[in-house]
């Protein structure tokens, strides 16, 4: 990546924010920040104070703002989403507006403008998926897969990356928690028997970086991850910040899966294992038809999907291990001292 111009959009979020201190130190000659906020950019702007730091005001719904900032780029990463769930169940159209949409013209820029290659982020949510912010990244990833069918690898290569919960992002459990417990308040684990992947950002970044290292067209990328009871989440996190807090349970909420899947059992049937990673290969089923109707594959159901209540469980002592290495609980920590 040395003396390269990256893109990424949506750079002002907790991942655009990691990737980008990622690229500062493989010393990118020029770091394209795309995003519609304007306020963050400034914000961004005035922390980082570096040269290599060009900002873009747009929208991946507008395909001309996209197609001004990708013009002598190198390398994309795609992480320009809606991912609230609720935001994304009342609101539907204007998931499939970014997610589906925005995203496709991300892709079919990176195409014209002859990038190298262009990395989506996806979530296991896009697995089957039960909300609509999980299925409007499904069909990101099914978008971004049928961009490649007419493709050679000597063109810009599209892949995607899905992974599940990034501990201590935006929106996530964990800085909740730790908000309802510095304010004396009761913890709300809507179902404390429901797993979850953890994964590190800095895991995520590794995992974005692998892609870029060892993609084919249209392949998708998963790091494996352990996982944990949201139960077990909030009684380390209370033992961490020495809290008297209650825990209140308070049901699923609409669209919540009691657990999470990476991968179904049909991706793992075309999968590469690369230690710490499953590569999927695209479906490279074409529109005969008798492959979807009547030939099946007796050796699926012989292998199970990979979700979070089957990876690696993390005992009590792991997890506390875990949430102790990410550079924001130790902050916390630091300021509730």
């Amino acid at each position: 990546m040395k003396n390269k111009t990256i893109l990424v959009t949506g750079g002002t979020g907790s991942f655009g924010r990691h990737m980008t201190n990622r690229l500062l130190d493989l010393e990118c000659q020029e770091i394209r920040i795309f995003s519609r906020d304007e306020a963050k950019q400034e914000s961004m702007r005035v922390e980082y104070g570096h040269d290599a730091l060009k900002f873009y005001i747009g929208d991946i719904r507008d395909k001309k703002s996209i197609n001004q900032a990708m013009r002598g780029v190198d390398y994309v990463f795609h992480a320009a989403a809606l991912k609230q769930v609720p935001s994304c169940e009342f609101f539907p159209k204007q998931a499939v507006l970014t997610n589906v949409i925005g995203s496709g013209n991300v892709v079919d820029a990176s195409i014209e403008c002859g990038v190298k290659g262009v990395v989506c982020l996806s979530t296991d949510k896009a697995v089957m998926p039960i909300n609509a912010m999980g299925m409007s990244k499904a069909l990101m990833e099914k978008m971004a897969q049928a961009s490649t069918r007419d493709l050679t690898e000597s063109d810009t290569c599209v892949s995607c990356v899905r992974y599940g919960n990034v501990m201590y992002s935006r929106g996530s459990v964990i800085p909740l928690f730790i908000r309802q417990m510095k304010n004396n308040l009761p913890i709300t684990i809507t179902e404390p028997t429901m797993t979850r992947f953890m994964l590190a950002l800095s895991d995520a970044i590794s995992l974005v970086e692998f892609a870029w290292n060892n993609a084919s067209q249209g392949d998708v990328f998963i790091k494996k991850a352990p996982a944990c009871t949201v139960g077990m989440l909030a009684e380390c996190l209370l033992d961490l910040f020495n809290s008297k807090s209650e825990i209140h349970i308070i049901g699923m909420r609409h669209g919540e899966k009691l657990y999470e899947t990476l991968a179904t059992a049909e991706e793992l049937r075309r999968s590469d294992d690369m230690g710490d990673y499953f590569k999927i290969k695209i479906d490279s089923r074409d529109l005969n038809y008798a492959k979807y109707f009547t030939e099946g594959d007796v050796e699926e159901r012989l292998i199970e999907d990979y979700h979070s209540h089957n990876t690696t469980q993390l005992s009590k002592e792991d997890l506390k291990n875990l949430l102790l290495s990410l550079p924001e609980i130790q902050q916390e920590l630091g300021c509730s001292g």
